[in-house]
């Protein structure tokens, strides 16, 4: 099985430690990206990624081009939303459209999966870098009760709809620990046991939730001006911990966490 690790062995597992042995069992074996044709933009790594949770031996739903998140296991309570990124470009963020990041999502635990790639027209090609996260290295909140809404009455005879669509943008794996590049790295909340001897811990990370969180926002038509409201954080200050792993011998260098998220 991947990395030595027995078949029996491997099933008992924790599904999320099966899934990035996969993933990064296909990085350090150079496991290309497919696009299916030149105008498949969008699919081509998370099409790699589906191919290496088959590969893992674990079954799953995939739930949709609006559903979250991407992959749900039919026989864990987890799953996987995945973002795939060109090499260079966009790093810092990555858009959310109307769904931010949550650790928990009906009933399940949320990880994400970035992934890197070459900017080609090539149709195959290697994954650059690979990070997957709990959710709650993102965003440590559970539920999200915003809605897109609406209403009726703009423009000069009062009929034109104006839609409040909520667009999130979260900063990637990439920008908040620094050790990421080129590497398969994976991190999840601190005390995750029964870890196999192939995965060696390279880093203690620790997020501070915010002194204020945001309660609300407007928009002056008038000034085209936007504004927010900010109230104290419940949980302000509280920590939370995680640690980083590679592929043991296979990684290089530590992971820490940047200094603008310390």
């Amino acid at each position: 099985m991947f990395f030595g690790i027995p078949q029996h062995q491997f099933e008992l597992l924790a599904p999320q430690l099966r899934v990035f042995l996969s993933l990064a069992h296909g990085f350090h074996n150079d496991v290309p990206i497919v696009r299916a044709n030149q105008q498949d933009k969008e699919y081509h790594f998370q099409n790699w990624v589906k191919r290496r949770i088959q590969a893992a031996g674990l079954a799953f739903q995939e739930q949709g081009r609006h559903g979250y998140p991407d992959f749900i296991l039919e026989d864990h309570p987890c799953g996987f939303e995945v973002k795939g990124l060109a090499h260079p470009g966009r790093v810092a963020d990555f858009d959310c459209n109307s769904q931010l990041p949550l650790a928990q999502h009906d009933g399940r635990s949320i990880f994400y999966i970035f992934g890197r790639y070459p900017q080609t027209t090539e149709q195959e090609y290697a994954v650059f870098d690979l990070v997957l996260c709990s959710a709650s290295f993102l965003n440590a909140e559970t539920e999200n009760t915003n809605t897109n809404q609406s209403f009726r009455g703009a423009g000069s005879y009062g009929d034109i709809l104006i839609r409040d669509r909520r667009m999130y943008v979260c900063a990637t794996p990439y920008a908040l620990a620094a050790g990421t590049s080129a590497q398969a790295t994976l991190i999840l909340e601190d005390g995750v046991s029964d870890l196999p001897e192939v995965l060696e811990a390279v880093g203690q990370l620790q997020r501070s939730e915010a002194q204020e969180v945001v309660t609300g926002y407007s928009f002056d038509l008038r000034q085209n001006l936007l504004s927010s409201e900010k109230g104290p954080n419940p949980n302000a200050g509280r920590p939370h911990s995680f640690v980083a792993y590679k592929i043991r011998g296979q990684g290089n260098g530590p992971v820490t966490l940047t200094p603008r998220n310390v």
